[in-house]
């Protein structure tokens, strides 16, 4: 069965290649008709200049909506999936350069067809008879030599013109990697701006975290000193040894309670254990802990990044903790699984080991509707997006809540 498969798998590729060609064609045909509407839009420019917006706005539109099409067809039948973001001028453009090139492949799908028809025509003549055939000769039959003599030129035309679609095909993509995507200075300038929203993004992480810092100092960690400090100073003035004894002993056990308090905070701020045993053995504990059913799937081949793991588990705990809190889940589920694909190597000796970035996925099955801008949530997302990451939520009501982050680690 896998032999069949892939067997069928070129002829499946030539097909779609044929079918975007001739697809292409008929979208040159609605391009070029735009083209000439939008010509003819530019008239009442020159008459009343206030008109220009709307008539530029309207192009736009009309462009933007054929070159999504074309987009659409070339992801598709050709597997060109990685164009945009572009502009509304380069879509103009792509419209403007691609219709030639569409046109040229209609021509050529059709005489493909025609040499299809003449053949078909030329073998059933020589078989059935004339009767079938569009080409008579001999008294309606046409003979071997005749077949044998048309057979080496009509394979070439034949390779000729499957060579012609495989090169309409690939000027088609030329084109649209042309217009459709960005240039490096976009590339840069895209970035600079997204940089610059990131950091902002993340010096509003850091202040969250400090606020949160100080209130669970303030709500836990200080009101247990101050009844510790109570518990001793009762224990001062009392004259009674045995109310004196109890007094220490709850005192010593507010003071466990105390540094309990303090390595919780301690461990949310950064859990220093990451350092030495790692992802794996900090989310199984951390699984542990939880008061919800936690399954655990790791399937990371080597350890990530220091960076990469910090995030990673701070997405675990935070959607750990947000589950056992508001979803009334029965189940929790967390897989860590590499992408797709590692980043490519330095090429040098002294270079680190390449590993693919991290997928983390937290998933329970609760009643849903999580909100993805709340504190927590929303400081996760930007937590991944200084990683370069991607995040996501999922949360419908009635459950269940997916959590998803993508961590790069090149």
């Amino acid at each position: 069965m896998p032999t069949c498969e892939n067997g069928g798998a070129p002829l499946r590729q030539s097909l779609n290649t044929l079918a975007g060609v001739a697809l292409g064609s008929v979208l040159a045909i609605a391009e070029l008709a735009f083209l000439l509407v939008a010509g003819l839009g530019l008239l009442p420019i020159v008459a009343a200049p206030r008109s220009r917006d709307r008539v530029v706005g309207f192009v736009h539109r009309c462009s933007r909506q054929l070159t999504a099409l074309g987009q659409r067809r070339l992801a598709r039948f050709h597997q060109v999936r990685d164009l945009g973001p572009y502009s509304d001028r380069s879509a103009f453009r792509y419209v403007a350069r691609h219709w030639p090139a569409g046109i040229l492949g209609g021509l050529v799908v059709l005489l493909l067809l025609f040499g299809l028809i003449v053949a078909g025509s030329m073998l059933t003549a020589w078989i059935f008879g004339g009767e079938w055939a569009f080409i008579e000769e001999d008294g309606n039959r046409v003979s071997s030599a005749t077949v044998l003599v048309a057979a080496l030129p009509g394979a070439l035309l034949l390779y000729l013109n499957v060579m012609g679609i495989v090169g309409v095909a690939g000027l088609d993509e030329r084109l649209a990697r042309r217009h459709l995507t960005p240039s490096a200075e976009e590339v840069l300038s895209r970035r600079v701006s997204e940089l610059t929203l990131s950091r902002a993004e993340v010096v509003q992480v850091v202040n969250d975290e400090r606020r949160r810092i100080e209130r669970d100092l303030h709500d836990g960690v200080q009101q247990r000193l101050v009844a510790l400090g109570l518990l001793l100073s009762r224990a001062r003035r009392t004259d009674d040894p045995e109310r004196a004894a109890a007094l220490v002993r709850q005192a010593h056990e507010e003071s466990e309670q105390a540094l309990d308090d303090l390595r919780q905070v301690a461990w949310r701020v950064y859990p220093t254990v990451l350092d030495q045993y790692g992802l794996r053995d900090v989310i199984a504990v951390l699984a542990e802990r939880s008061s919800i059913p936690v399954t655990l799937q790791y399937d990371l081949p080597t350890r990530p990044p220091t960076m990469i793991e910090t995030v990673a588990y701070f997405v675990v705990s935070e959607a750990v903790t947000n589950a056992a809190k508001h979803s009334n889940a029965n189940q929790i589920a967390i897989t860590l699984t590499p992408t797709s694909e590692a980043p490519p190597s330095s090429g040098t000796a002294a270079a680190p080991i390449d590993v693919p970035g991290v997928v983390v996925t937290v998933t329970d099955d609760g009643r849903g509707g999580a909100d993805p801008t709340g504190r927590g949530l929303s400081g996760l997302a930007s937590r991944v997006a200084a990683g370069d990451g991607t995040f996501s939520v999922h949360s419908p009501i009635d459950g269940p809540t997916t959590i998803r982050a993508e961590l790069p680690c090149g």
